[in-house]
């Protein structure tokens, strides 16, 4: 039977599964550990993760988590790692974390690993992704982070993340916008399909006062998407050759070169049998990718 694929990505997943990183099945661990099980630590020796991507967190989701560590406990223990002189620093499981400090524990289970930087951002940006979601521009700058700090391509970045590499790109993108349009994401008084639909405008100008109309009149993302192709249609002219609908058969074509190109082909044909192919890409090594193929 072949084995479940795990929804973690692969630095959360190996540094979670692997006792090689498990501090608290050696011979240094905490005396309060029990060995190859779970360390009991006082919550004034644990600090925050400076990696954390999350900068709000719901006050009546905390309130909710809060009352049932009250009456149930903490079950799931947080991770940690130690950073010397008795001190921990938060891995995964700070909104644990922070509902245990509401209720006034004084000690916690926890998972005590070693991490380095690098890890500590995967980590914390994945476990964040997994449990419970972001907002869509706290999204975009984690994956950034990742991209920068961890220099990595946006192919290992998706495999991290357990994301396909044009919903990494699609997040990227929305770092493009206007600050006040990523404002309102962040605040989700505008949703990812809207965002996405008004990366089709190019013109600043122009696409702050689409933002505006979508907001006052509360468009729905169709509606967004009708805005946008209606500014980006061609505009026929006298003498001019009319474009005419793909056949079944060639939209078909067209969705399997959008797949092989990981792009968002457009064919276009006139009443002459004539046309044209175009691939869009996103940077330099979506360009490179797509000539590889075609080479």
């Amino acid at each position: 039977m072949a084995k479940k694929k795990s929804g973690l990505g692969k630095g959360l997943g190996a540094l979670l599964e692997n006792n090689e990183t498990d501090i608290t099945t050696s011979k240094e661990a905490v005396t309060s550990a029990s060995v190859g099980s779970i360390s009991t630590i006082l919550v004034k020796d644990i600090e925050a993760n400076p990696f954390q991507p999350r900068t709000e967190f719901e006050k009546e989701a905390l309130v909710d988590l809060s009352n049932s560590i009250k009456e149930h406990g903490l079950i799931q223990p947080i991770t940690v790692r130690k950073i010397g002189y008795g001190k921990y620093q938060l891995i995964s499981g700070e909104r644990r974390f922070r509902a245990s400090q509401i209720v006034g524990l004084t000690q916690v289970p926890a998972y005590i690993r070693i991490a380095n930087d690098q890890a500590m951002l995967e980590m914390a940006i994945v476990e964040n992704i997994q449990r419970q979601d972001l907002n869509p521009i706290e999204v975009a700058i984690s994956f950034q982070r990742l991209l920068d700090e961890c220099e990595i391509t946006q192919e290992e970045l998706g495999e991290k993340v357990s994301k396909n590499r044009s919903t990494v790109t699609n997040y990227l993108r929305l770092l493009k916008l206007p600050e006040v349009i990523q404002l309102a994401l962040s605040g989700k008084t505008l949703t990812m399909g809207h965002a996405r639909a008004l990366l089709g405008v190019e013109d600043e100008a122009t696409l702050i006062k689409f933002y505006r109309k979508v907001v006052d009149e509360k468009l729905s993302v169709r509606k967004t998407e009708e805005l946008v192709q209606n500014l980006n249609k061609p505009k026929e002219s006298k003498g001019k050759t009319s474009r005419y609908a793909l056949s079944y058969e060639e939209q078909k074509l067209k969705d399997e070169i959008s797949r092989q190109y990981d792009s968002k082909v457009a064919i276009t044909k006139t009443n002459k049998g004539n046309g044209k192919i175009t691939i869009p890409f996103v940077d330099q090594d979506h360009l490179r990718k797509i000539l590889d193929l075609l080479n």
